[in-house]
């Protein structure tokens, strides 16, 4: 057997020729995407043709710099100021290059040894977090994305409140989790994954700025009471992923310490703003929460996907998984934080931890506060610019860097769905940005995500501006639409 192909793959010599390639190729894209070049964000493609194209491409030689420039010409551009649409963030180079780093060495985390340095540097990150947050016998971990990391938050606040023992003995008792109508679906989808079934997730509804209606609480609690549940946990939103919005989380506390039930924050997006000196007010009484999740891949500019979990008490990061692997630790009794396989559902687990630091040791965590606050200024900024235009109008008043809006012209309301979905669609199409939807009570909306701390004004009236021609090409063309 020849080992020259085995010889030639692991090759420092390539490594260093392609990886030079590599980062000349993204550090152009970086300096040009910044400048608002190119023109296109994205290049909207069917999934068949996309997929036909790289069956197609594999089928010929290429080099690898090649693949690499057709990847990158293929691909969105979170960088480009005109990319405002879903919420993954703008890396941050160095935290790319720690993902580098951390993807070469591969070091698996589960248990000390085949991690020691990245597992010390995730408790420097954790304590970090827990310190911002106002926890004072506070501990977590980092897992992979924010939908993982509420299923572990759910299942620790089963192990804590639930008077049966689950892991061991399985379901005896119906089991709910009280959360908003307008929480992020995972929370839903933990629950039934959980086995709790719909009936176990009792879904509250908001008020017209769409929080979490406190004042009900008592009566869903009352009626899941009737119903035959025990309810565990109540979970607020920091924010709504399709708001923006923050639940009262001082209020939920309180209803949580009355009815003896786990408080759990989502924080997956804005949970970032306990950084923000102007905005962590949004986020008073997470110090209270037995558990919260903040996503680095988001509002701090780590690569994806990186969360944290976090909780208040310390014992509850090791009690929601009792199995034994004697295999891999010589004791099993004692609650070690530097064998994350304890605490987390990956058994092999990667060196995330290097993304946050990376920008700590470069930046310091000022840099955390002052991305933060410059989106939510920008998500505020946008927000009143469109109330000037007549021409649109608001879902809400923005309090982050999430806003929805919609053109109304001078159009029946009857058809602003209609329009507002075509206006997107030709958006999409189009590619010069990159924006979403979402749908609030009923009602089809536009939404914009501000990621990128670059995005200013200039793109704001842009974005306005294009979306106007659309809109009047449209009404041109009075078969589209229905007036």
């Amino acid at each position: 057997m020849s080992t020259k192909l085995l010889h030639n793959a692991y090759s420092g010599d390539l490594f260093k020729k392609e990886g030079d390639d590599l980062i000349a190729l993204l550090a152009n894209h970086l300096k040009i995407t910044k400048e608002g070049t190119p023109s296109k964000v994205t290049h909207s493609v069917a999934p068949t043709v996309e997929y036909d194209f790289w069956q197609e491409y594999i089928k010929e030689e290429h080099s690898t710099k090649d693949f690499f420039a057709t990847l990158l010409e293929r691909s969105i551009h979170t960088h480009h100021p005109k990319y405002i649409g879903h919420q993954i963030a703008s890396t941050v180079p160095i935290s790319a290059l720690a993902t580098l780093f951390s993807a070469q060495l591969n070091n698996g985390m589960t248990v000390y040894e085949m991690g020691q340095a990245s597992t010390a540097i995730e408790k420097v990150v954790i304590d970090m977090f827990v310190e911002t947050i106002g926890y004072v016998q506070g501990d977590g971990f980092l897992t992979s994305g924010g939908t993982l990391a509420n299923l572990t938050a759910m299942l620790a606040a089963r192990k804590a409140i639930a008077n049966d023992d689950i892991w061991n003995d399985g379901h005896h008792n119906k089991l709910a989790i009280m959360v908003s109508e307008e929480a992020h679906y995972c929370v839903d989808r933990a629950a039934r994954i959980m086995g709790l079934g719909s009936d176990g997730i009792i879904k509250i509804p908001v008020t017209d700025n769409y929080a979490i209606r406190t004042d009900v609480l008592e009566e869903y609690y009352s009626r899941a009471l009737q119903n035959g549940c025990q309810v565990i946990a109540i979970v607020g939103s920091a924010p709504s992923t399709s708001t923006g919005v923050y639940d009262d989380l001082e209020e939920i506390s309180a209803f949580a310490k009355a009815k003896k039930i786990w408080f759990h924050v989502d924080g997956a997006h804005g949970g970032a703003a306990i950084f923000s000196s102007k905005y962590k007010y949004l986020l008073k009484g997470i110090d209270q929460a037995d558990s919260v999740i903040i996503d680095g891949h988001k509002m701090m500019g780590t690569s994806s996907i990186t969360t944290a979990v976090l909780f208040k008490n310390k014992v509850d990061s090791y009690a929601t998984f009792e199995q034994k692997a004697h295999y891999l630790w010589d004791k099993n009794d004692d609650p070690e934080w530097y064998n994350l396989g304890k605490r987390t559902f990956e058994c092999t687990k990667s060196m995330m931890s290097l993304r946050f630091f990376a920008i700590m040791n470069a930046y310091g965590t000022q840099f955390f506060d002052d991305n933060v606050t410059v989106l939510y200024d920008a998500g505020r900024e946008f927000g009143t610019y469109v109330e000037q235009h007549s021409d649109f109008e608001l879902a809400l008043e923005p309090i982050s860097n999430i806003v929805c809006f919609r053109y109304t012209g001078n159009l029946p309301s009857q058809t602003y769905e209609q329009i507002n979905r075509k206006i997107r669609q030709e958006l999409l199409e189009d590619g010069e940005f990159y924006i979403v939807s979402t749908v609030l009570k009923g009602a089809f909306f536009l939404r914009t995500t501000f990621m990128n701390p670059f995005t200013n004004r200039e793109h704001m009236e842009l974005l306005l501006k294009k979306i106007k021609g659309i809109a009047k090409e449209i009404e041109i063309k009075k078969e589209e639409i229905n007036f």
